[in-house]
């Protein structure tokens, strides 16, 4: 088996006192035609660079330090490439929203967690305002959608924001806790009494959002939460390829090595592959990991 993917390089950011190391990968799976999903992982900086003054700095200072880190994926839906566009304008909008229009604290401990959640609540309806905006633009892609689920880390917290029916999940002392609901039509029916949870993953009903980014219905409702995070969790941001494969217990014994975050990441996409490969698998994950802890890398041999 040879995996189709893409990645970033590695990603290690300090949390006093210890380190987040990051990793994104995608792949196509085996069935689908086009790789629809996206992902970004990256620091958030406010910062001034300094070219020339009087004052004593030298010549390209720069002031200023990290605001935490932005953890996302998203899964593309339309089909014939318009799916693919969607998350891509998801995610390039939501990066320039927190580059540009973003109201950062002076401090992050001087952030109430409301004003948190209203900053990026209002990025995801920029995102959901520019995938309308082009699928009225282009008939050819009315509907275009994507789901989106991010994670802002502010060490020690965790916003995660969510849309769609990709999932977060937080590994803690081994056990895998689901942070986030998937808004398909399936979940709906579990909550409402008419269907058990073993029925509904296998409920042609689990396949229909009712709610996305974009899509065939203006607005969209942003599921948010924030968690606090200890030294030793494991952040996991996924796709639905991956967890249409691979069940809970699994990803939890492959998040549980330690192993660093891209080899997490391949052995996630390797088992979704492995088992069929039906869909795009995209993952994240981010590992923060004490500063006395080495982060040990066993490598496995992938069979052409």
């Amino acid at each position: 088996m040879i995996l189709n993917t893409f990645n970033v390089p590695h990603a290690h950011y300090n949390a006093a006192p210890g380190t987040i190391d990051c990793f994104g990968m995608t792949d196509r799976g085996f069935v689908r035609e086009l790789n629809e999903d996206q992902f970004l992982v990256g620091e958030l900086l406010k910062s001034l660079r300094v070219h020339h003054t009087s004052i004593g700095f030298q010549e390209s200072t720069r002031l200023g330090g990290p605001h935490g880190q932005l953890l996302l994926v998203a899964d593309g839906l339309g089909g014939h490439a318009s799916g693919e566009r969607a998350s891509t304008i998801a995610v390039d909008c939501l990066a320039q929203f927190a580059v540009n229009a973003m109201h950062w604290c002076s401090r992050l401990d001087d952030c109430d967690d409301e004003q948190v959640f209203a900053e990026w609540r209002q990025a995801l309806k920029a995102c959901d305002l520019a995938i309308h905006a082009e699928a009225e633009a282009r008939p050819d892609r009315r509907g275009m959608g994507t789901t989106l689920t991010m994670a802002y880390v502010a060490w020690p917290s965790a916003y995660i924001l969510h849309a769609g029916d990709s999932r977060c999940y937080l590994l803690r002392q081994g056990r895998l806790e689901r942070v986030t609901t998937d808004h398909t039509l399936a979940q709906r029916f579990v909550e409402a009494g008419v269907l058990g949870a073993e029925q509904a993953n296998g409920s042609r009903f689990s396949h229909v959002l009712w709610n996305a980014i974009g899509g065939t219905e203006d607005g969209v409702t942003v599921e948010a939460h924030k968690l606090g995070l200890e030294l030793g969790d494991v952040l996991l941001l996924c796709t639905d390829g991956l967890t249409k494969e691979v069940d809970e217990p699994q990803i939890a014994r492959l998040l549980s090595d330690e192993a660093d975050a891209a080899e997490c990441c391949r052995r996630l996409i390797e088992a979704a592959n492995d088992a069929g490969g039906g869909d795009n698998t995209t993952v994240v994950v981010a590992r923060f990991v004490p500063e006395s802890v080495e982060i040990s890398v066993r490598p496995r041999s992938v069979p052409s």
